[in-house]
């Protein structure tokens, strides 16, 4: 897997189109959630792109730095494998990469997440918490989740 860390204004077009159409066919078509996906919060972000060999894009998070997306927190968002590809741990190792480049370009601050409910013990493995009432996003159950650090 050949790991990109990449500011918007720093994604080639081909690479946001990738992304878009990646976060469409998962959280659009797969999961049946009609919702904006482009919602104005990319140009804050760093991209995480995970591409194999052929530089298909088959993994994805973005990162937001301290108060950027969660006050007192900084977070991970939009994490997502491609279908074809989620056989062979590629989820664990993207989020294993995006807390380490969250810490490393925005500080060891906790880390806030809204995850999807069946989600949970994959990211507790991950030293996240759940925290707060469990709800809805778009159909599908969520909780917040925090890790903190050091």
């Amino acid at each position: 897997m050949n790991w990109k860390y990449v500011s918007f204004s720093d994604l080639a077009l081909e690479e946001l189109y990738e992304v878009l159409s990646l976060r469409s066919e998962v959280f659009v078509v797969e999961q049946n959630c009609v919702y904006q996906d482009i919602d104005f919060k990319d140009q804050k972000a760093l991209h995480v792109l995970g591409k194999n060999e052929e530089g298909k894009l088959i993994a994805y998070t973005r990162l937001f730095g301290l108060n950027e997306y969660f006050d007192g927190y900084t977070a991970i968002g939009r994490v997502i494998t491609h279908p074809e590809y989620r056989k062979y741990g590629f989820g664990g190792d993207l989020m294993k990469k995006s807390i380490e480049k969250c810490i490393e370009f925005y500080g060891d601050y906790p880390i806030k997440i809204g995850a999807q409910k069946h989600l949970t013990k994959f990211y507790g493995a991950l030293g996240f918490k759940e925290i707060g009432e469990d709800y809805m996003e778009d159909g599908i159950p969520h909780c917040i989740m925090i890790r903190e650090n050091a």
